[in-house]
Order: C-alpha cells, then structure tokens, then sequence
C-alpha cells in the first residue's frame, strides 16, 4: 500500500507541475473535469449521483465553467439563483419522491466541489499566477506534510478527537507555521518576478498561513462527510489515495482562500 501510495503521489506532483504550469486552456479542462469527477464522487456517498437531481448539478457545473471561459463572473448569482429554481421546481413537481435533504445536497455540491474548486484555475490566471499558483499547494500538500512531521514529533493534545482521533493541536499549529514558511522561502526566490504584489514575502507567507488554517478545515469538513454516511473513501480512481475528493479535500478551501488573501492583501 505505501508503495502504491508513493508512487501515485509521485505522478500527482509530476501531473500537477506539468499541467498547472501550462495553464490555460490546458488547466481550465483538467481542473473542469476534475470537478465534475469530484461532484460525482459526491453525490455517489450521498446516494443521488443518478437522480434528476444529479443531472442538474452535472449541468450547473458545466454552466458554471462556461461562465469562467467567457467570462460571465457577473452572472454566477445568477446561476445560482437558476439551479436551486430548477432544484425546487423539480422536488414540487415530483413530490415526495424526493427529501428536503437531497434538494440541498445536491445544492451544496455544486459550490462545494465545482465552484470553490474553480478558484485553482482563477488563482493561476491572475496577475503573476503563474507565481501564486503554487501557493495552493504548498498551503494544503505541504501543510498536510508539516503537520504530520509536527504531529509526529510534539503531538499530545487532539484535536478532533472523535472527528479525526490522530489530529493534534500541535500538528495543526506546525502545519500552518510550516505553510507560512514555505511561502516565504518561495518569495525569497520568485518574488522578484510577481511585478502585481507590493512585498511579495509578506503576501506570500501570509496567503499560505491563512489558507492552512482552511486546508485543515476543508480536510476535516470531507472526513465528516464520509463519517455521516459511512464511507471510507469517496472513491478509487488514484491508487493509494482513493478518489478525487480523498485527494483535493484541503484544496477545494485552499484555491479560494489564496485568491482572497492576494486580492485583499497582495
């Protein structure tokens, strides 16, 4: 298992310096499909992924990337505001065949997976992305690392403790401190070229801290998703790591958060 989760990881990082590092037309489809791959793994746990209701979600997601293409900001309230229409028109007319409770998850999956996912693509086409980008990852990959390492070595009092047993106060704080770290040491080295941002180590460290915090929400937050219905894992599509959720769990949050953080403070 380790070997087949150590090798998978290996490809992931080889895949995502390839594809994140051409951008464009190239990380606008991986980052949609990955989306609705990761919308899918949702509703399969939460037993919907082949009701109507999916369907829509399915079609929100594509909307919602249509928008991001030619970009429709502007409209994505609107968007919203036209898939819970569909959603609710469909529960009345249907009634009760389906629950309250599936109207708003299927709801919830589209800005959970599709839109704050999004954000990896939004992050990388804004001034200097292809700087900021990597800060995605070194706030929910490399916090994961600092963490575990923080954990392991001064861990004593939990967290979570019926959430995520294994979890550490300790291990959150080095993971957030290591995350900050990385982003300094990496403006250090690149800051010279992100011509957008005012103190590029400062913006950086901060961005990456902020986002950590997050990335361990967003961990924890699909850890209870996957504890409320009894599910290990929310797939099987990466060898070793389970599916797409299991593996981008932190940076559904983190995306969003970095783009905040440089938006506000960069």
């Amino acid at each position: 298992m380790f070997t087949t989760r150590l090798i998978s990881g290996i490809i992931l990082v080889i895949l995502a310096i390839v594809i994140v590092g051409a951008g464009g037309n190239i990380l606008f489809a991986v980052n949609g499909a990955v989306s609705m791959v990761g919308l899918f793994e949702l509703y399969r746990v939460l037993k919907i992924e082949k009701t109507p209701l999916a369907v829509i979600g399915y079609g929100a997601c594509a909307v919602y990337y249509g928008l991001i293409w030619f970009d429709g900001h502007q409209y994505v309230t609107l968007m919203a505001i036209g898939v819970l229409m569909c959603l609710m028109s469909f529960y009345v007319f249907t009634f009760p065949k389906y629950k309250t409770e599936e109207i708003t998850a299927a709801f919830f999956g589209v800005f959970y997976v599709a839109v704050m996912l999004s954000y990896l693509y939004q992050v990388r086409q804004m001034p200097d992305g292809m700087y900021l980008v990597w800060l995605v990852f070194f706030s929910s990959w490399g916090c994961d690392t600092c963490a575990y390492c923080a954990g392991k070595l001064l861990g004593k009092h939990k967290m979570t403790p019926v959430l995520s047993p294994k979890k550490t106060i300790e291990g959150a704080v080095g993971g957030v401190a290591g995350s900050a770290v990385l982003g300094y040491v990496y403006a250090g080295f690149f800051g010279q070229n992100m011509l957008e941002i005012t103190n590029p180590c400062l913006a950086c460290a901060l961005a990456c801290g902020v986002a950590a915090v997050i990335s361990q929400v967003g961990d924890l937050a699909a850890s209870a998703i996957k504890r409320n219905h009894e599910v290990k894992d929310y797939g099987h599509l990466i060898p070793g790591h389970g599916g797409i959720l299991d593996r981008f769990d932190s940076m559904i949050f983190t995306a969003p958060a970095i783009y905040l953080v440089i938006t506000l403070f960069g």
